[in-house]
């Protein structure tokens, strides 16, 4: 009998631009970023490989800090296993980093944050082709800038922060873990293009992020009142979102773990 396979566990951080996937998780006959990486990665060992992530991200969402976890041969150093990963992954993925890990580092179950950023774009100038694919391009059909009210934005934000039920602001629920989630930062600030939310919270129920980023634009627009924001996460049942933003403004920008908790 041949002897056990002498493995070592790294630690990815994956960028992505996520317009031509179907998502994170590998599923059949569609193009994810796992299974690109999983083809590359099961090349290299010589061997069919799995690649665990921290997380799902959703049909043509982004991300700048995707984390995930792979074991490989003992022979793979992380200098050479990172230019080898991307050398062959296709231009929307790229390797930002490879370290080493214990072989029971878990990137999802260890993980006690995770930071997404939404992009929205105001200036007619987000309707370029490149920027649109990385920002909701709300002023690209317009010959001016939006006029969002930056005092109700950044109180609606304010109102999420702690803990709630988002169950308002989640397209489907999660039984086994409820619908409370602990927010510790959400915050608007400027950029050159337009805004954006950074949000920060211990998990998120489905496309929460895009919900809450509709809802808080809505207000800031006058579409809706900014007591909307705490209606919805006391009532769930009895007040609707506005629609959720597109996904193309959304990044997972960072997963935090207990060997390198920072802050922004």
């Amino acid at each position: 009998m041949d002897a056990p396979e002498s493995l070592r566990f790294f630690r990815l951080t994956v960028q992505y631009d996520g317009t031509a996937f179907h998502g994170w998780q590998t599923q059949p006959d569609q193009r994810t970023v796992q299974g690109d990486i999983e083809s590359v990665v099961s090349r290299l060992a010589n061997s069919p490989r799995t690649v665990t992530g921290s997380g799902r991200t959703d049909t043509g969402v982004h991300a700048t800090g995707q984390v995930a976890s792979v074991g490989m041969p003992s022979s793979w150093g992380a200098a050479k296993f990172k230019k080898s990963l991307n050398s062959m992954l296709p231009d929307d993925i790229w390797i930002s980093s490879v370290i080493p890990v214990p072989p029971d580092f878990h990137p999802r179950y260890h993980a006690l944050k995770r930071t997404y950023r939404y992009e929205v774009g105001l200036k007619p100038l987000c309707a370029s082709p490149f920027y649109k694919r990385w920002c909701w391009p709300l002023g690209g059909t317009l010959d001016q800038s939006p006029t969002l009210d930056r005092i109700l934005l950044d109180h609606a934000a304010q109102d999420i922060v702690g803990e709630h039920c988002f169950a308002a602001f989640a397209k489907a629920g999660q039984p086994k873990r409820g619908t409370r989630c602990n927010v510790h930062q959400a915050k608007w600030s400027d950029t050159d293009l337009g805004v954006r939310l950074t949000i920060t919270a211990n998990r998120y129920l489905h496309h929460m992020v895009r919900y809450l980023t509709g809802t808080m634009i809505d207000i800031a627009l006058g579409r809706r009142e900014i007591e909307d924001m705490a209606r919805l996460l006391e009532f769930p049942q009895e007040f609707t979102t506005s629609p959720p933003a597109p996904p193309e403004g959304l990044f997972l920008h960072r997963v935090t773990y207990p060997s390198d908790d920072s802050v922004d």
